[in-house]
């Protein structure tokens, strides 16, 4: 029945973290779809470029979603809802922070993409435009990248789900209104997508102000209790809502500074895939981001499993169940080494097939068929990193993610640049998934052999 129960709760929060995962990208092909009708191949370009440059900032930001899950399910799991509030107002305060500093630096930043990723004229001209209108989203974005890991971290991926997709389809209509309807053209497009940011901000935060009184409620509830009960009974749990025990901002700045550089370490890595790529010709550029979309559908279910693991090794770790930790690791092993499997096999049989899905270029089929092995190899290797960073996220041990993140971007580029072997695309995939690997495998030593690591401390190793 334990045993049925634990595997119940990995699926409630998994299930619709996947369909979440799934469905949203496919809505967001929106602005390139309807940049796509626009008439001109610039516009395609633009959003491209424009999307890339904003999602710098919510890429380098994701320890907003990943730190307040953690914090979050430790801070339940101990049974203490002030801390669970705290988490929440000070995510939402460093969200605030970090989209001011982004808005008064916007014209800098925008010089500094456009000179990294150096488009053309028409297209630097319009993706300057998409920058300029998007960037007033930042602050939007962030505030529901911390609502949802609040959310997660309380064991619901419903809502979180429920945001993500409703924003998505708001974007859709949002966009094809002012683009066509009221023929706002190209410009339509980056204020569609800017307000339905903005309503699903929103939405979000209506939803966490009504979690967030039901929470201020039981705590009320508890402290007339507490009035109640003897002196002993009012000593412990004074002890258990003491200061000391709050969520101190040296604290947040600890477990959302190591994932900070950690996102970074993955962008770094991510960037030179796409650039070294490139070099090798826009065949190999093609065929590479084809492969990478494998990488990707395997990464929308995996990532199902990681917020499971967030959410459970937070709550069990709060509470100081270990056992329930380990108990945990195993079933999301089980689940995961399935899904390896599925995706193994699926790869093996019909990676041709999928990549014909894809595209239509029988040059870019046949290039990425040269290199099936790597399609086939990435669930069985990259499954393990999947698995203990969500661990890790719950238990709030961020500096062993980075340190094993660094490491492994440290080995990627040795591989790739140091090796006195000639840059192919081999080379290049066995680095990137060398590092992939090295990312669950070292996390997984550090788990077996560091016996405190399930145990929730007020301190980051």
């Amino acid at each position: 029945m334990e045993k049925e129960s634990l595997n119940r709760q990995i699926l409630k929060l998994a299930a619709p973290a996947i369909l979440n995962n799934i469905t949203v990208p496919l809505l967001g092909l929106c602005d390139t779809a309807i940049a796509g009708h626009l008439g001109s191949a610039s516009y395609l370009g633009a959003i491209a470029i424009g999307a890339m440059m904003l999602n710098v900032f919510f890429w380098l930001s994701g320890f907003l979603r990943m730190g307040t899950t953690g914090l979050t399910a430790r801070s339940l799991g101990r049974k203490r809802n002030e801390e669970c509030m705290e988490v929440l107002r000070k995510s939402l305060i460093i969200a605030a922070a970090i989209s001011i500093l982004v808005i008064i630096f916007r014209e800098p930043l925008l010089n500094l993409f456009l000179y990294f990723t150096a488009p053309d004229s028409n297209v630097s001209e319009l993706a300057s435009l998409y920058f300029r209108i998007g960037v007033w989203g930042v602050p939007a974005q962030l505030a529901v990248m911390a609502v949802s890991g609040w959310f997660i971290g309380l064991q619901t991926t419903v809502v979180p789900m429920t945001i993500a997709i409703g924003t998505n389809v708001i974007n859709i209509a949002t966009s094809i209104l002012l683009a066509f309807g009221l023929n706002k053209g190209f410009p339509g497009i980056a204020y569609g997508t800017l307000c339905a940011n903005w309503i699903g901000a929103i939405a979000a935060l209506i939803w966490a102000r009504k979690r967030y009184v039901a929470l201020q409620k039981k705590s009320s509830d508890a402290a007339i209790s507490l009035s109640r009960d003897d002196a002993s009974t009012k000593s412990a749990i004074r002890k258990k809502t003491s200061p000391e025990s709050a969520i101190k901002w040296s604290e947040l700045f600890s477990v959302n500074g190591a994932l900070f550089i950690r996102s970074a370490c993955i962008m770094a890595v991510t960037l030179t895939v796409t650039s070294v790529g490139a070099r090798l010709g826009e065949i190999t550029l093609a065929a590479n981001a084809v492969i990478m979309q494998f990488f990707m559908f395997f990464s929308y279910f995996m990532d199902g499993f990681a917020f499971s693991g967030e959410a459970l090794a937070g709550k069990y770790s709060g509470a100081g169940e270990n056992g329930m930790v380990k108990t945990l690791l195993k079933r999301l092993s089980l689940w995961g080494s399935g899904m390896a499997l599925i995706f193994f096999l699926i790869y093996s049989l019909g990676a041709r097939g999928i990549v014909g899905l894809l595209t239509d270029s029988l040059a870019v089929i046949n290039e990425a068929m040269k290199y099936k092995m790597w399609i086939v190899l990435l669930p069985p290797i990259t499954v393990a990193a999947f698995i203990y960073d969500g661990i890790f996220v719950g238990l709030t041990r961020t500096k062993a993610m980075m340190a094993v993140t660094l490491a492994g971007s440290i080995l990627f580029f040795i591989l790739l640049f140091c090796v006195n072997l000639p840059i192919d695309n081999n080379l290049l995939w066995l680095s990137f998934e060398s590092y992939l690997f090295i990312r669950g495998g070292a996390l997984a030593v550090i788990f077996k052999f560091i016996p405190k690591i399930c145990k929730p401390a007020s301190k980051n190793i």
